[in-house]
């Protein structure tokens, strides 16, 4: 099995750099999310947006009116009878907090953001909404964005280890059940900086196997991300998402990757900025870290986790608080 899994990946890389001599853009101004052929849409004016900026944001259970035939969950067949009350003070917060993408999790499909945002959203130009769903589970993440997504990467099929565990047989214990629940897309802000963006939902729980399983999502995410800096030292790449681990964890340093060629930066570091529950935050399960390629972009003091209610209304919107950071585009 890891034999093939890094055979898999070798040939991505492959498929990936075979691209560089008509698609992808290799010089070293450039970042792995640079393709000649994608378009830039007619009505996308790139010289409004000199920042950016980003919101991840858990929102619980949010899921549409209608029963998905087949998804068998009480809450998916029988939504909660708060949902629309919940649906309006959510986009309420959207216009307050006003981002250029927002990357959610737990949210049952893109559709589901369109929809919502063509009712509630729709002087914001959202316009590309981008996931890759569970063909039976409801919690998904869906990434909505003002900004041109070029490619979107799913993980969804690539098994993982579970470190530290063994099946029935005593082989290395594996699992694909939540890895939909990552992705990665291509944000073309514009000819000068484009970044790739990964959204994560990553598996709950407190325990050595719940840590095993995210330290084998995490090292997928690694392995994916050296093949983009192996075709670009310069890209840069923003993990966003609740991690479901807090910083000082073994899995959350395994992802900022200290001490070695891949490292990513917690803007958030030592601020005691929590994120969980939302009305008495006591954790910071919710993440927003650029790789050191990208941190000097950061526009100083923008990481937060802001509030647009107090915090009953927040935890009635969610039991995470969002987390938002801006990022400088244009350099002088």
């Amino acid at each position: 099995m890891k034999y093939l899994s890094q055979l898999s990946l070798f040939i991505l890389a492959f498929s990936f750099a075979a691209c560089s001599t008509t698609g992808l853009t290799t010089d070293s101004s450039s970042t792995a999310a640079d393709w000649e052929w994608i378009a830039t849409p007619s009505w996308y004016d790139h010289t409004e947006h000199d920042t950016i900026s980003v919101v991840t944001w858990n929102v619980e259970h949010f899921v549409d009116d209608h029963d998905n035939p087949y998804i068998d969950n009480d809450r998916e067949n029988e939504p909660d009878a708060d949902l629309a009350e919940r649906r309006k003070l959510l986009a309420e917060s959207l216009i307050d907090l006003d981002a250029d993408i927002v990357v959610f999790q737990e949210i049952e499909s893109a559709a589901y953001v369109q929809s919502m945002a063509e009712e509630h959203l729709e002087e914001m130009g959202y316009r590309y909404f981008s996931s890759k769903e569970s063909n039976d589970w409801y919690m998904n993440v869906v990434v909505m964005s003002r900004i041109p997504l070029g490619i979107l990467y799913s993980y969804a099929n690539a098994d993982t280890y579970i470190l530290g565990e063994q099946d029935d047989e005593g082989n290395p214990a594996t699992q694909n059940f939540t890895n939909n629940r990552m992705l990665s897309v291509d944000v073309h802000v514009n000819p000068n900086y484009s970044f790739l963006l990964t959204g994560l939902h990553l598996k709950a729980g407190r325990g050595e196997r719940n840590e095993g399983w995210r330290l084998g999502q995490i090292n997928l995410l690694r392995d994916h991300y050296a093949k983009v800096f192996s075709m670009d030292p310069n890209a840069r790449i923003l993990v966003t998402g609740d991690l479901n681990t807090v910083p000082g964890d073994r899995e959350f340093l395994q992802l900022l990757g200290r001490d070695t060629d891949m490292v990513f930066v917690d803007p958030l570091a030592g601020d005691q900025s929590y994120t969980h529950t939302a009305d008495d935050p006591q954790r910071q399960l919710d993440h927003i870290l650029p790789s050191d390629t990208m941190i000097d972009d950061l526009v100083p003091g923008s990481a937060t986790i802001p509030m647009p209610f107090d915090a009953e209304t927040m935890r009635f919107i969610s039991d995470h608080l969002p987390v938002m950071a801006r990022f400088v585009t244009v350099k002088e």
